[in-house]
């Protein structure tokens, strides 16, 4: 079970304190440079300030940093953190829309999860498999040095420097079965509906078997929107905000990927034409109040203690092994926040 926190270097520190001392497993901190900070520099101070809690991007993208860039940061921080360390990577979302850009094509994300896994093996990986921030600049062959790399790797990585797993979240058929292939462990972004999570772990085992993996080692992780309250109308509310976020996740380009009923259709196209990125995942947004209360509870898990964690039970005998959980919207009721929180760490968090 880990919390999903912003990248604050002023926060996150002390949130993933928090966090380790109420019995969460990991910390998760966004990587969106315009509404955050620095994702590497949080995770860098949230090390120092822990002891025992995993850390990691949820999550990055292979358009803002390269993977040269993003491996050394990682590594970096494991030389500190250990093996407390992962890389959670994605498409793109509110980075790339802060910068007029939409998530990258599929192809360049599996390119880019190969080539960040090689350099945190601490092998090199050949120019020919790059081509991407570094293709800005000339050929160093213009310099006529006596003597330069012939491929790019970390050379100041160590024998025994901790391991870093990458991690790649997905929605999309597509998505789904590239991480399945090049990645550590798929954390699928389809929301809470067993249905719909079955569903992506069925392709995401085919797409191993088809690669020649076996589909057995494969490590199936989830973003999970997950408020806990007494009141389920409250724990909606909290919720509403951030689940506009993962929900357009899966019609990100207009259309539904992946098993609906026509009710969640029907949503998923209201979601899609609503979606104001201005007030990405902010609750009492346009986007959140068109979700039936119906839609909120398939797609979310939210309610009482007890009923959280019996759904959440649930989603663990799929095989899910890791839960990244998307809390309380932000800008919601502050009281109704507090309660939510100490609801899912005492309540939720301590039935494990």
């Amino acid at each position: 079970m880990w919390t999903l926190v912003t990248s604050s270097a002023r926060s996150a520190p002390e949130r993933a304190e928090r966090a380790e001392q109420e019995g969460w497993d990991g910390v998760g901190v966004t990587d969106s440079q315009s509404l955050a900070g620095d994702a590497w520099v949080a995770l860098t101070a949230a090390a120092a300030r822990t002891t025992a809690i995993k850390l990691g991007t949820a999550v990055t993208n292979p358009v803002t940093r390269h993977p040269a860039i993003t491996a050394a940061a990682a590594a970096s921080v494991a030389v500190i953190a250990g093996e407390r360390v992962a890389v959670g990577i994605g498409r793109g979302d509110s980075a790339l829309a802060h910068l007029g850009r939409a998530p990258v094509p599929v192809d360049v994300l599996e390119r880019y999860v190969r080539a960040l896994r090689t350099y945190l093996a601490g092998d090199e990986v050949p120019f020919d498999d790059l081509g991407f921030h570094e293709a800005m600049a000339p050929s160093a062959e213009v310099l006529g040095l006596a003597g330069a790399p012939i491929g790019s790797r970390l050379t100041w990585r160590q024998a025994g420097d901790p391991s870093v797993p990458v991690e790649v979240a997905a929605s999309g058929p597509k998505v789904i079965a590239a991480a399945a292939r090049s990645a550590d462990r798929v954390l699928l972004a389809v929301g809470a509906d067993v249905t719909r999570l079955r569903w992506g772990i069925d392709v995401a085992r085919q797409a191993c078997a088809d690669a020649g993996r076996d589909p057995s080692s494969l490590r199936i992780g989830a973003f999970l929107n997950v408020v806990a309250h007494p009141d389920v109308a409250v724990a909606r509310r909290l919720a509403r905000g951030s689940l506009t976020s993962v929900a357009r996740f899966s019609v990100m380009h207009g259309e539904v990927r992946g098993p609906v009923t026509d009710d969640q259709r029907a949503v998923f196209g209201a979601v899609h034409r609503a979606y104001d990125a201005n007030r990405h995942t902010q609750a009492g947004t346009a986007q959140s109040e068109v979700m039936s209360d119906e839609f909120v509870d398939g797609y979310a898990v939210v309610g009482p203690a007890g009923a959280c964690v019996d759904r959440l039970e649930e989603i663990a005998e799929l095989g899910v092994d890791k839960v990244v959980v998307i809390g309380v919207s932000p800008g919601s009721d502050r009281e109704d926040a507090r309660v939510a929180d100490e609801t899912m760490a005492a309540g939720v968090l301590a039935a494990r």
